[in-house]
C-alpha cells in the first residue's frame, strides 16, 4: 500500500499539468513578466546549521537550510538525504512542469509544482520505485548516497529572480530561485561527502535540464572524481518564442557555468544556444566524465509543453525535433550516450519498469549498470518506435 500511494504520488508530480488542459490549445503566448527582484547571482546557503529531521520512512532525512533558499509562492524549500553503505552519491533533481506566464504561473492553471509537498509526502509513505528501490537487487544505487532536490520553482532549476507575470488583480509573483535552492543542496554536499568514489548526477523531466546544467558545476568541484549525468526526458525541444520571450523571466543565463568556453554569457548569445550546444561545451570542458539521456520516442509530457510553447506537429513535430537533437549531440559529443525507447511515457527513472524497459532487445537497467561498472556501452536508437511501451 506504501508502495502504490508513492507511485500515484510520483506520477501526479510528474505528469503535473497535463491533466489540467481541457482541449489541445496551447496557453496564452508567454510574456515576459517583471522582475521584482535584483538578482543574486553568488547566492549561497547563509544558514550554517539547517534543521534536519530524521522520517521514519527507510532511513531518509528531510534537511530545510531556510536561509534565502524558497519555493515559488513563498513556502520553504527542503531537501531529502538517504546515506548510502558505499562511498557513491547520486543528485537527483526532481521534475514538475515550468512557468513562464501569467497563466502557467497562476494558482489555478499553473502547470508546474509549487511547493515541495508532494516529494514530502512521497518521502514520508516509502519510496521504493524505481531507482529508489533499495531492496532490489538490479538497482544499481541501492547502495549509494541519495541525494533527492525537490523542484518547486517553476525554472527547470536554473532561476534566480522574482518575477511578477500579469497586472491588478491577475498579477502573480513567482520565485524562481532554483539556483539558489540548488546550491544550498550541493553545498551540504560539498561539506558532507569530500571524496567519492563516484557521482551519478540524474533528474527526470524539469530535472533533467538540472541535472545536465548543474553536473559542470559537481564536475569541477571533484576533478577526478567519475562523474555521470542521465537526464530523463529533458530531450530541449523548444520554441524560439519561448526561449526568447521567457527564459529572461527566471535570469536563467546567470547560472550557466561561465568558466566554460561557449558558455559564458558575458561573449554569448545565449539565445543562439540549444540543449546540444550545453552537451557539447560540458563535454568537451570534462572529456572524461560521461554524458548521457534517455526518451521514448513520442513522450507525451514533453509533446504538452512543446505544444503549450507554441510548437507545431504535437507528437510528431515533438518526436521529429527530438531525433534532430539527439542526434546533434551524438556528431558534437564524444562523451555522449543516448538510449532512445519506443512509446508515450514520460520518465522512467521513477517508474516501475524501470527495470523491464527495453529498446532493440537491450533492457535500460542492464545499459545503466554496465555504463556505471564502466564497461562498454553503446547508443540504443529503437528501430520499432510504436506508441507502446516495452515493459509496462
Amino acid at each position: 500500500m506504501k508502495q502504490l500511494l508513492a507511485l500515484l504520488l510520483l506520477t501526479s508530480l510528474l505528469s503535473f499539468g497535463c491533466s489540467e488542459a481541457s482541449d489541445d490549445s496551447p496557453p496564452d503566448a508567454p510574456d515576459s513578466g517583471t522582475a521584482d527582484a535584483t538578482p543574486e547571482p553568488d547566492a549561497s546557503p547563509p544558514n550554517p546549521s539547517p534543521a534536519i529531521e530524521t522520517l521514519d520512512q527507510d532511513g531518509w532525512n528531510e534537511i530545510i537550510p531556510g536561509g534565502d533558499t524558497i519555493c515559488s509562492r513563498g513556502t520553504e524549500f527542503a531537501y531529502y538525504v538517504h546515506p548510502g553503505t558505499t562511498n557513491k552519491v547520486i543528485i537527483d533533481f526532481i521534475g514538475g512542469g515550468a512557468c513562464w506566464n501569467s497563466l502557467t504561473c497562476s494558482v489555478a492553471d499553473s502547470i508546474f509544482s509549487d511547493s515541495v509537498e508532494g516529494v514530502r509526502a512521497v518521502v514520508r509513505a516509502g519510496v521504493g520505485i524505481g531507482i529508489y528501490d533499495r531492496e532490489r537487487e538490479e538497482n544499481p544505487f541501492k547502495d549509494w548516497t541519495h541525494v533527492i532536490i525537490p523542484y518547486c520553482t517553476g525554472d527547470i532549476h536554473w532561476g534566480n529572480q522574482t518575477t511578477t507575470y500579469g497586472e491588478g488583480d491577475r498579477a502573480v509573483t513567482i520565485n524562481h530561485r532554483g539556483a539558489v535552492n540548488t546550491r544550498a543542496v550541493l553545498d551540504w554536499v560539498y561539506d558532507n561527502i569530500a571524496a567519492p568514489e563516484q557521482i551519478f548526477v540524474t533528474g527526470c523531466s524539469a530535472g533533467s535540464y538540472g541535472s545536465l546544467a548543474w553536473s559542470a558545476y559537481i564536475m569541477e568541484q571533484y576533478p577526478g572524481v567519475p562523474v555521470i549525468q542521465f537526464g530523463d526526458s529533458g530531450a530541449g525541444v523548444i520554441t524560439d518564442t519561448f526561449f526568447r520571450d521567457s527564459f529572461p523571466s527566471w535570469n536563467a543565463e546567470d547560472m550557466l557555468p561561465a568558466w566554460i568556453d561557449g558558455l559564458n554569457p558575458e561573449t554569448v548569445d545565449i539565445f543562439t544556444l540549444e540543449l546540444a550546444d550545453l552537451y557539447r561545451y560540458i563535454g568537451a570542458q570534462y572529456p572524461t566524465n560521461t554524458l548521457s539521456q534517455y526518451n521514448t520516442t513520442f513522450d507525451n509530457n514533453q509533446t504538452f509543453y512543446y505544444t503549450a510553447m507554441g510548437g507545431e506537429g504535437g507528437a510528431e513535430g515533438w518526436s521529429m525535433g527530438m531525433l534532430g537533437m539527439t542526434s546533434r549531440i551524438i556528431e558534437s559529443t564524444p562523451n555522449y550516450l543516448n538510449f532512445q525507447a519506443p512509446g508515450e511515457q514520460h520518465c522512467i527513472i521513477v517508474q516501475p519498469n524501470f527495470y523491464t524497459v527495453e529498446s532493440n532487445g537491450v533492457k535500460l537497467v542492464d545499459w545503466l549498470s554496465d555504463l556505471i561498472d564502466g564497461e562498454p556501452v553503446e547508443n540504443i536508437t529503437c528501430t520499432d518506435c510504436t506508441r507502446d511501451t516495452p515493459g509496462t
